[in-house]
């Protein structure tokens, strides 16, 4: 979304961001995650936040756990007994 709107190349960011193109196409290949100095770093590049990178993070692990997890199979607390 951030690189190919801006016609970057994945190899063009990395260089920015000073890290290896390697790991940044694992990144965007949601193979690593988006750790907290990435995230410092993309907000300075792309003008956002880190917060707001930090928040995609999360988000996008939390998909993955909702699909993992099978609710049924929990006990509820929050009914009164």
């Amino acid at each position: 979304m951030f690189i190919v709107e801006r016609n970057l190349t994945i190899t063009e960011v990395a260089k920015g961001l000073n890290m290896a193109r390697a790991n940044l196409s694992y990144v965007i290949n949601g193979h690593l995650g988006i750790s907290p100095e990435l995230a410092i770093k993309l907000s300075a590049a792309f003008g956002n936040t880190a917060l707001f990178w930090v928040n995609l993070q999360n988000n996008y692990e939390l998909w993955h756990a909702e699909r993992k997890i099978n609710r049924a199979a929990i006990r509820h607390f929050d009914q009164v007994a």
